[in-house]
């Protein structure tokens, strides 16, 4: 039975070899489908007053998702705290949503790389609300660059930010909160590289890594406090920011799309949602999660001849009559 499988996975193999030296009909998007399916739905989940009473300190919080999710916390009654270190667009971010939702958002300075700052902000986020009762840790850092260019001082700024900025920020919060016997959720946006590891943005999957790392080990040891921890890993979801880094030409944003089952970038507002339900008491049995959140694109990369999907009726045609003349193994 081996055999018989073997030969016929090496049939499979040299007819598809075959079929790419007399088709170029792989290197063609035609044959998917539109993202008609699966339309974005970027209304509010959870219930209005969903965190009423509750205070949601957000890092990176000015921009991107960070700014998102705040905003749909706020929407749904919490008082949050944007903490990065850029103040003047904390300010504007914080006036913007307060504004829209009617309830304070506050912005707080902070150099995440930095312990002291880290301390200082935490300081300023007791003397504004109290503790808070979800943190999410979602600054980051990122560029596209290969290995062999990475200077020290590039990695440090990626893993200072990404990796050490979350533990300082986890761990000082933390501490204060088991101080205080008060309870928390806890949760960080890493991405679905950290899972696989990527090229070019070596520093960013080791840093993202080590968050997932963190958060878990957490998860099993502070439970016991009444913490509970937690991780997102988006796709590729499109915003100013990241994509000015990692895009900046524009050419990689077809090919994500192309290789993602549901046919789009997904919707920072999709991704608050998200976190809303892992931040509520809708979510408390969830502790130690790995949410993968990318439209099915990390196991459209993973599946050896998931590229097969891209082959017309016609075309499966004649591999099928490729497949049956081959013989042997």
């Amino acid at each position: 039975m081996a055999m018989a499988v073997f030969c016929g996975r090496n049939c499979v193999f040299r007819a598809v070899k075959l079929w790419f030296r007399s088709s170029a009909g792989l290197h063609s998007s035609s044959t998917l489908p539109n993202s008609g399916f699966f339309p974005p739905f970027e209304e509010i989940m959870l219930p209005i007053g969903t965190f009423k009473n509750r205070v949601a300190f957000i890092t990176g919080g000015g921009t991107g998702l960070g700014r998102a999710m705040t905003t749909t916390l706020s929407e749904l009654g919490a008082q949050c705290v944007i903490a990065s270190r850029k103040l003047d667009v904390l300010r504007q971010t914080a006036e913007e949503i307060s504004r829209q939702t009617g309830n304070k958002v506050h912005a707080v300075q902070c150099d995440v790389r930095e312990p002291q700052a880290v301390c200082h902000c935490v300081d300023q986020v007791e003397t504004l609300t109290g503790l808070p009762d979800i943190i999410i840790n979602n600054a980051a850092g990122n560029f596209v660059c290969p290995s062999e260019h990475l200077s020290p001082n590039a990695w440090k700024s990626i893993t200072d930010i990404v990796l050490n900025g979350t533990a300082f920020v986890t761990l000082e919060l933390g501490k204060r909160l088991i101080k205080n016997k008060k309870g928390a959720s806890f949760l960080a946006i890493t991405t679905i590289y950290a899972e696989s590891g990527s090229g070019f943005v070596v520093p960013s999957a080791s840093a993202k890594a080590g968050v997932e790392a963190l958060y878990k080990s957490l998860a099993a040891e502070w439970g016991r406090y009444g913490h509970r921890f937690n991780i997102i890993q988006p796709g590729p979801i499109k915003t100013k920011g990241a994509f000015s880094r990692l895009d900046p030409t524009g050419a990689f944003e077809k090919a994500m799309i192309d290789r993602i089952p549901t046919c789009r970038l997904g919707k920072p507002a999709e991704l608050a949602n998200l976190a809303a339900y892992m931040s509520s008491d809708f979510a408390t049995w969830m502790s130690g999660a790995v949410i993968r959140f990318d439209g099915g694109e990390y196991v459209s990369m993973a599946g050896e001849f998931n590229e097969l999907r891209r082959v017309t009726p016609d075309q499966w045609k004649m591999m099928e009559a490729m497949i049956r003349s081959t013989k042997g193994s």
